[in-house]
Formats: C-alpha cells, structure tokens, sequence
C-alpha cells in the first residue's frame, strides 16, 4: 500500500496551520471537527486516501495522531472524530471553533480499496467492521465505495457500540442503506428505547449473508480484542486472511517511524500501518495486554 500522492514532497516534520471551522457533536466525550487549512499551498495539494490519519499539534500542550474521518474525495473538507482523552484532546474539545491547531500529514497506510477495483471478471465485496470509535477511519472507506458502488458486489457495514448514545454517525445510516448498503447495528448494554440487536458485533459478522466468501474483503477497527475476534469469525466463514484488513492505531508519537513507540513485531505502525493485513498482526494480537 502507498501512502497519499502529492504534488511536492513536503517535510514530515513541518505543522501547518488550522482553525476549527465547526464543531459536531457525536457521542458523549465524542465530537467531530471540522477543520480550515490556513496555509493556501497546504490547503490546495493536501489528499489523503481512506485510512490515513494527521497529526494534530495544540502550541503548549502536544501532538496526537489522528484518524482522518472525511470523505476523500473532498479532501478541503477536512474532519476529524475526536474522543476527549488526553491533554490534546481536552485542548481541542476545550478551544472550540476559532480556535488554531498546526497539522502534519497525511500519513500512514491506507484501505485497499482502489487496489481491489478495476477491471475484473467478479467484482469484489467489502464488509466494513467497526467497534466504538473505530467508525472514524472506517468512515472514508464507506464514502470511497460510495462513489463505485456499481463496481462492488456486496457491501456491508457492521457497527458495535456499548450503548445507542455511543453510536456515531447514526444520522447517515439511511443515506447508506438507500445507496446499496446493509447497514447492521448492535449494542452491548440498551436503553429502554432500544428496539434493535444486542450483543457483540461478530455476533453480526456470523449471521452477515455472504455471497462469495473467496472474493470478500473485511475492513475492521476497533478495540484490539474485537479486531481480533473478527478476524477469527471472517476466517471461520471462509474469507482468506490475506483479505482481512485492520487499522492498529496505537502509540504513534512521530509519524514517521523515528521515535519506535508505535512498533509492532517488525512494523511501525504509523508508517507501515496503520492499516495492516491480518496475517502481518496475527501472532501479536495473540499477546494479551502487548
């Protein structure tokens, strides 16, 4: 996979300038911003491709990686789904719009998506798996299929939240599903209001109707247990592991593979990864608490 092309090789380590345009609340402690590049050269060649996060730098306080959750195909949109955690984050959640940030990216690797389309005697089908937050770098994928959804056979989306206010996005499913997408969703503890599925989001993936399992693609991010229970359950429904993708989005600090916090077995994950085959994780996700 290669990360985003661009016009000119800019320097890694080098923030340009933002201001939060618009601030859309999501979940509690989860809300997506929206952000205006400053710098026009920056603002007109910035591209990223579904899966790619950027860093976020507040002056005074920090850095942190964060997955790019727009569509791809407007890349001056700019949107990150942020949850409130550490002190960047809190910085961010607490400037609200106006208020500056420096950016670096895009980085990382991307969904194999463009490389799985063309022509070909099947097209292919994609079923997205995404627990909590991990819709965020999932989202883009979704719009990416969007604009060809007539060159893919199945497309699913399979969502698992801890309870129905933690579900983002949840005002687009419909748009999804009116565009060709099955849009499943699960909870794990509901309301009294909640009418749809309770439990785990495998519990999904193994009553989802695949047509062709040999040419399914599985896209999932998520807490690193759950990734690893889906990869378990695609394999047990005859998906080859080689098409089963996940985004391991831990410990990047630098971007750039510099620092090694971020190291995985033989990878960094912020340049070799974030999204990564699952044979490439398989052994590591076997280790509890790595």
């Amino acid at each position: 996979m290669s990360v985003c092309p661009r016009a000119e090789r800019i320097d890694p380590w080098l923030s340009y300038p933002a201001r939060i345009r618009r601030v859309i609340p999501e979940a509690p402690g989860v809300a997506t911003y929206e952000l205006s590049l400053e710098d026009p050269s920056f603002a007109a060649s910035f591209r990223f491709q579904p899966g790619q996060f950027n860093m976020l730098y507040v002056p005074g306080v920090g850095e942190a990686a964060i997955s790019i959750s727009s569509d791809p195909a407007e890349p001056q949109r700019l949107l990150h789904t942020i949850r409130t955690a550490g002190g960047v984050t809190q910085a961010i959640a607490a400037g609200g719009p106006g208020y500056p940030l420096g950016i670096r990216g895009p980085f990382g690797s991307a969904w194999p998506i463009t490389a799985c389309l063309g022509p070909q005697a099947s097209p292919p089908s994609f079923l997205i798996v995404a627990g909590g937050i991990g819709l965020a770098p999932l989202r883009p994928a979704i719009y990416a299929l969007l604009e060809r959804r007539q060159e893919v056979d199945q497309v699913g989306v399979l969502v698992g939240a801890r309870t129905p206010a933690d579900l983002l996005y949840e005002s687009e499913f419909d748009r999804w599903r009116a565009q060709g997408i099955d849009v499943q969703v699960t909870v794990d503890r509901p309301n009294a209001a909640w009418q749809g599925k309770i439990g785990v989001v495998t519990a999904l993936l193994d009553r989802w109707p695949m047509n062709h399992p040999g040419r399914t693609m599985v896209l999932a991010c998520g807490p690193e247990v759950m990734m690893r229970y889906v990869a378990q359950a695609a394999v047990r429904r005859k998906v080859s592991a080689a098409n089963i993708w996940l985004s391991m989005e831990r410990h990047m600090n630098c971007a750039v593979g510099l620092c090694g916090h971020c190291q995985l077995g033989p990878d960094f994950l912020c340049k070799d990864g974030p999204v990564l085959p699952y044979p490439r994780l398989a052994e590591s996700l076997k280790v509890h608490g790595l």
